[in-house]
């Protein structure tokens, strides 16, 4: 029943992770859920890495937040680099999910007219480098902050030819940064 209702649609794959995304954020609405997040602050640093790997997702992504906001570390920078790794781990798991599973719906997508005009009004317009800056800018601003890092990292895996390398470390930088920035706070 499930598949023949996604089936009725373009792109079932993309419409299931936004159908997830929204079902997560109405369960991690949830009293409990916020009480485990509290919790993870009695586990360490290994509470410190399990919320990096929260921070990597958008529905956990605000609970993670809160906790790195209400944290009060000796020491910002090790809990900086081990959150930063956390969600190292998430959006390189993320990547990998959407890289091979989605891979027929983006280039499913990137024929459809919209995506075809965007990208001849960009290459007219814009010169391809800045188009690139663009998206990675775009993607990092995601990835750097409390906002789903699913977004970022399918716009560079499903829209630029990133390597998993280069992904690894944009991830781990701006992940970090963003952590310690709320540390700052």
């Amino acid at each position: 029943m499930v598949s023949t209702l996604f089936s009725r649609f373009k792109y079932p794959k993309l419409l299931g992770l936004l159908l997830a995304i929204a079902l997560a954020y109405i369960l991690f609405k949830n009293p409990a859920v916020n009480g485990f997040m509290l919790e993870i602050g009695s586990y360490g640093y290994i509470g410190v890495f399990i919320a990096g790997m929260l921070f990597a997702f958008g529905f956990t992504a605000p609970f993670a937040a809160g906790f790195f906001l209400t944290l009060n570390p000796s020491n910002i920078w090790i809990v900086g680099l081990i959150g930063g790794i956390g969600a190292l781990v998430s959006d390189l798991f993320i990547f990998s999910f959407i890289k091979f599973s989605f891979e027929d719906e983006f280039n499913r997508l990137k024929d459809t007219k919209l995506l075809k005009k965007m990208k001849r009004l960009t290459e007219n317009n814009i010169m391809k480098k800045i188009k690139v800056y663009i998206l990675y800018g775009f993607a990092g601003i995601l990835i750097a902050s409390p906002l789903p890092d699913e977004f970022g990292v399918t716009l560079l895996a499903g829209l630029s030819a990133i390597k998993l390398r280069t992904l690894a470390i944009i991830s781990f930088l701006l992940n970090t940064l963003g952590i310690i920035i709320l540390l700052l706070i």
